[in-house]
């Protein structure tokens, strides 16, 4: 009488359900039949009636397919079962994620109950419950089903034709492989898989390319990451029998130092200024095997040490017959770093990591996926075994090559370290670095992308003076253009401080052409400029819009003095770089880009009144105003400024007070 009933009726205990039809029935009434009599349901409306209606009849037919699966008898009757719940679960008016992911839970604890099926039985069930998993990630247990076909068969149709589909799936939309490892797991077996058939490596381009699409940018926010967790999962497995024995491993640190102990270590040697002798020509003869003659700059051999104090600028000093090492030896003397640390992986290890190397390869050769590599690998996410193996290094070197190659710079910045105290790629393929096998080119292409970006450069500067100076004056000797011009701006930048490295840098430069024109360039305008300060400088300057380099190149005046000073004028980098030594002007206005809007930025710390009305300049160029503390009155009228940019400017100007932003994202 109050509608309610007095016991559960269990699904297993419904015998039939039924729309009642008969003629003056009650309305939106469900028939149930049971043991001992009927009973009725009645739903508010006919569509609550017929969604009670589809829930029962599908938990009534789980329940008896759980039942019929979980005692198998033949496996022909099984496996008609299986394509039964299938078709089920794809006719289904019901939406709701248990009706695809119920049957796969069904067959995944049946898999896992029965372990002795044969290959064939293997396929077969693979196949029939393949349109369940067009749209639905398969459970644990039923990818350790399939890890295990891709092991044992990783050359089945099957492999091709079911998994691919549904790894494709995983890579687009999984969101976490944290939370799903052994979703991850399938789809590092499944790559393997791939790597197996004739085309091998082809077949596993082949494969992301399509995870890519055929366009320039990249649909799927999610494939990339999902790519580069799968790599570093299969990379890290392949060190596993080292990271296992790690307790008895030497450190980072200890392998870039030649991992020797203090009592093995070689004799201290002095550093010396070499020149290289006539016969030091060919590109392949090695600082060992090369004849070197010194060159005494002072009374005695020079021996150069990093004085490290408490102020923010380290000073470089030398000593004289000091018998301490010294700490750029093991950067002058290229040796590899990581020869008393032997790796050796299995051959199925060693095929691994060839694949997974490859893959991200792969990924670096794509335009759209390198800023968001770059800043995955920038923490150097890869075990000290992996950075200890010669043939990963070597092979990885492709990566950070495209890093190093790519102008933009949220790509090439990630070659540097994350923090302070960290090694980043920048150190690790640095001569002296654990992973530099090509006695510094990298590191030369490296070093050219980063101070051609940077508008902190002397910060830069200073960190290669203290840390890299070795290296810098090695490649020099050896003609590269990229390092002469640093060492040049060392001493243009007043650097280096203490007089006798001063000393070994002018002599290095004068052991080539190259840098002995450059030195010379360097000192003609070194005089050029002395001679504008002996005389008091300009106190006016007004270039035409049409003045060009050349004539814009002789006019570097660092004592300029004058109140105003108009350059409404396209302004190129290499004018730019030549004009900027000025250092008190009050008011500037000039058509930068953004690498001249960094030069400015540098050099002209004290100006207070900025114009770049109209100019092509970014948010990458206009966050370096930031250093320019004495701003007052800066026009970004017109320009690509973005609101978050004007906000951060805001914040690091106290003394901004007139601004125009007219025609911007943050008008």
């Amino acid at each position: 009488p109050t509608g309610y009933m007095e016991n559960s009726v269990s699904y297993s205990a419904i015998e039939d359900v039924q729309l009642l039809s008969w003629e003056n029935a009650p309305k939106y009434c469900l028939q149930l039949t049971i043991p001992g009599g009927t009973v009725l349901l009645q739903a508010a409306n006919s569509y609550l009636r017929d969604q009670w209606f589809h829930s029962l009849q599908w938990k009534k037919k789980i329940y008896k397919y759980k039942k019929v699966l979980s005692n198998p008898s033949r496996w022909e009757v099984v496996l008609k079962e299986i394509r039964t719940l299938v078709d089920m679960a794809l006719t289904s008016p019901l939406q709701d994620d248990s009706i695809n992911q119920a049957p796969l839970e069904i067959v995944s604890k049946l898999l896992s109950e029965n372990t002795n099926l044969t290959t064939q039985e293997h396929e077969n069930i693979i196949v029939a419950i393949a349109p369940l998993l067009e749209n639905n990630h398969p459970p644990p247990d039923l990818c350790e089903f399939f890890c295990k076909h891709c092991r044992e068969r990783p050359r089945s149709m099957v492999v091709i034709e079911v998994f691919t589909p549904v790894v494709q799936r995983i890579l687009k939309h999984n969101m976490d492989f944290g939370k799903c490892p052994r979703l991850r797991l399938f789809t590092q077996e499944y790559i393997l898989a791939l790597n197996e058939l004739n085309a091998g490596m082809e077949v596993v381009k082949k494969f992301i390319q399509s995870m890519h699409g055929p366009t320039g940018h990249c649909p799927h926010p999610r494939v990339l990451p999902n790519l580069v967790a799968v790599c570093l999962a299969a990379i890290y497995s392949c060190y596993e029998e080292f990271i296992n024995s790690r307790d008895n491993s030497p450190s980072l640190k200890e392998i870039r130092n030649g991992c020797q102990q203090p009592c093995d270590r070689k004799p201290t040697l002095p550093l010396r200024l070499l020149h290289p002798s006539p016969d030091l020509v060919s590109q392949e003869a090695t600082l060992s095997e090369a004849r070197l003659k010194s060159v005494v700059v002072a009374s005695s051999e020079i021996h150069v040490e990093v004085e490290r104090t408490s102020t923010a600028k380290p000073a470089l000093t030398a000593s004289a017959g000091n018998d301490s090492e010294p700490n750029l030896i093991d950067c002058l003397m290229v040796s590899p770093a990581c020869s008393t640390m032997s790796i050796e992986l299995g051959p199925q290890a060693d095929r691994t990591l060839g694949c997974y190397v490859e893959i991200l390869k792969l990924l670096s050769d794509y335009d759209d996926w390198r800023p968001s590599l770059a800043s995955l690998l920038q923490p150097i996410p890869f075990p000290k075994e992996a950075l200890a193996h010669e043939k990963f290094t070597k092979e990885l070197k492709y990566v950070i090559q495209r890093f190093a190659e790519d102008p933009r710079q949220e790509v090439h910045s990630c070659l540097l370290s994350v923090r302070a105290g960290k090694d980043g790629w920048f150190q690790l393929y640095s001569p002296g670095g654990v992973a530099c096998d090509d006695d510094g080119e990298l590191f030369a292409s490296m070093v050219h992308i980063l101070m051609g970006s940077c508008y902190k450069t002397k910060k830069f500067l200073l960190s290669l003076a203290e840390n890299k100076l070795g290296p810098c004056m090695l490649l020099a000797l050896r003609g590269n253009q990229t390092m002469v011009e640093i060492l040049c701006l060392m001493l243009e930048y007043n650097i280096i401080d203490n007089n006798d490295t001063q000393l070994q840098i002018i002599s290095t430069l004068e052991s080539t052409d190259v840098g002995k024109r450059m030195y010379e360039q360097l000192c003609d305008r070194q005089r050029e400029l002395k001679e504008l300060q002996r005389k008091g400088g300009p106190t006016r300057l007004t270039l035409p819009s049409k003045s060009t380099d050349v004539s814009r190149a002789s006019l570097a005046c660092p004592g300029l003095r004058g109140r105003f000073l108009g350059l409404f004028v396209m302004v190129t980098p290499v004018a730019a770089e030549s004009q900027l030594s000025v250092s008190c002007t009050t008011q500037y206005s000039a058509q930068f880009g953004d690498a001249g809007l960094r030069l400015l930025s540098e050099h002209l710390t004290m100006l207070q009144v900025l114009n770049l009305c109209e100019t092509p300049v970014t948010d990458a160029g206009l966050l370096a105003l930031s250093s320019m503390k004495s701003l007052c009155s800066l026009n970004m009228n017109s320009t690509k400024l973005s609101a978050d940019t004007y906000e951060d400017l805001k914040a690091k100007l106290p003394n901004l007070k007139e601004v125009d932003v007219r025609y911007t994202e943050a008008w």
